[in-house]
């Protein structure tokens, strides 16, 4: 069906999305020289390409169902072997490692997820992923992104700042997809009940704080130091953050407990922002608006987690995900999923541009798979 399957770009886009030329590294040394201009240095792990991997991992998960190789709807000829998911996902962790680990933003712990069910698939299973990434130092990367978050800036409420370094005090709701569930797992893998109460907390407090409560959906952050809700009601993606950090957390008793009614309450509200034609629009209210294929993308994923998970149960929710799943399919050209609005530029700065992009492939990955939940996680009862 198409010449570049899905799979493959998203192994070919996570090494090279991001990543600046010699040339543009001349120029940002010459602001840096001659125009004492500060420049954006590289993250090797930025969100762009953590939510790659993890849509790299929902596909691998299900590698030993297909005889060691993956299917997922885009792929030309139907199926990719799983040690090219391994290759791609072992160079984009190593090429960090050998950097020294940098971490810029709460963002890259998105990045984590993936980086801990790799260590998981070793201490377990005694996956070889190659290039050295042994048992021992992804257990250390998984260290060093948990202590990153232990020590980020948070407000009064303890919830972290989306970006402190510049003397900002919001919060953002992309913060809870970000993060969440790499903390909530990181918990579960270690025993470490303080990161699982880490991350439930953010949860808790962005529905305390930074909810509306007319629709029961999200802003798209909130200032505890005025009290104000900033951004817009309902934006797309908002709703997809939040759906993808509460279905990432309820892996354990701990975590359902305190956040699985509020969960369904969310789906509901956004379920019923559902168009006829099974996308979700950019701005969910906004029916007759731009679909937006990273909404529908990230709320799907969100979906069927909380469907694997005995969370959301019922007709509802699986007329909402195969619409959304249809929706998707209908979206995909030449290995890449279009219809997927911009970057956000920060609160009510939402670009009215479409194309595509990582954060419509990451999560299609997810929802365009062979059934099943992706995650690599023990669902504790």
């Amino acid at each position: 069906m198409n010449k570049i399957p899905l799979i493959e770009n998203a192994c070919k886009e996570l090494l090279e999305y991001g990543v600046r030329g010699w040339q543009e590294k001349g120029k940002d040394l010459a602001k840096r020289l001659l125009l004492r201009r500060k420049t954006p240095e590289e993250d090797p792990i930025f969100w762009t390409t953590g939510i790659l991997a993890a849509g790299l991992w929902a596909c691998r998960a299900k590698s030993a169902m297909a005889g060691g190789h993956v299917e997922t709807a885009g792929a030309s000829d139907g199926a990719v072997p799983v040690e090219r998911i391994d290759r791609a996902l072992a160079a984009y962790y190593e090429r960090w490692l050998k950097k020294g680990m940098p971490l810029r933003y709460v963002d890259d712990l998105l990045a984590g997820e993936t980086l801990l069910n790799m260590y998981r698939s070793v201490r377990e299973k005694g996956t070889d992923f190659g290039v050295n990434l042994s048992e021992d130092r992804l257990k250390g990367a998984a260290d060093r992104l948990a202590s990153y978050a232990a020590d980020h800036a948070v407000d009064g409420a303890g919830s972290f700042l989306y970006r402190p370094a510049g003397g900002e005090k919001t919060v953002f709701v992309d913060g809870i997809g970000l993060a969440c569930p790499y903390l909530y797992q990181y918990g579960e893998a270690f025993d470490r009940q303080e990161y699982r109460e880490l991350a439930v907390l953010q949860i808790v407090n962005f529905l305390s704080y930074g909810m509306d409560g007319k629709t029961g959906l999200p802003y798209h952050g909130y200032d505890m130091t005025d009290g104000c809700k900033y951004g817009i009601i309902g934006w797309g993606r908002a709703a997809g953050w939040l759906i993808r950090g509460m279905t990432g957390c309820m892996t354990s008793a701990y975590g359902r407990e305190r956040i699985a009614v509020p969960c369904t309450a969310l789906a509901d509200a956004v379920i019923a922002c559902q168009r006829q034609d099974g996308y979700f629009s950019w701005q969910l209210e906004a029916m007759e608006g731009p679909a937006d294929t990273s909404a529908t993308g990230m709320i799907c994923a969100g979906l069927k987690r909380g469907m694997s998970l005995g969370v959301l149960a019922g007709e509802t929710y699986e007329k909402a995900l195969t619409a959304g799943r249809r929706a998707l399919e209908r979206s995909v050209r030449d290995g890449q999923v279009y219809q997927c609005s911009g970057e956000c530029e920060g609160f009510s700065q939402y670009p009215q541009r479409y194309g595509a992009y990582p954060w419509s492939l990451g999560p299609a990955l997810e929802v365009l798979q062979a059934d099943g939940a992706g995650n690599a996680g023990v669902h504790k009862r």
